[in-house]
């Protein structure tokens, strides 16, 4: 996935991994951000892990909950 591992941690505040993100478009159907938000937590907290744009943190992300929605619906209509 973009060059990270697995167990990247993508939301800091709730300790949500790349992994888990992944789990729940794949497996639980989440399709936007805001379903990622509901099975994970992810970005309920500080915000700064959903996309670039709301990252007002001093250190930005590497990766965002968009970049790796928008990786996997990329994955699954080029099949």
């Amino acid at each position: 996935m973009l060059g990270f591992e697995k167990s990247y941690e993508v939301c800091n505040c709730k300790k949500v991994t790349i992994n888990q993100i992944k789990d729940a478009i794949i497996n639980q159907n989440a399709l936007t951000l805001s379903e990622i938000q509901d099975i994970t937590t992810a970005g309920t907290e500080c915000r700064f892990c959903i996309f670039p744009e709301g990252d007002f943190g001093k250190m930005k992300k590497k990766i965002y909950c968009k970049d790796i929605l928008n990786e996997i619906k990329k994955e699954m209509i080029n099949g």
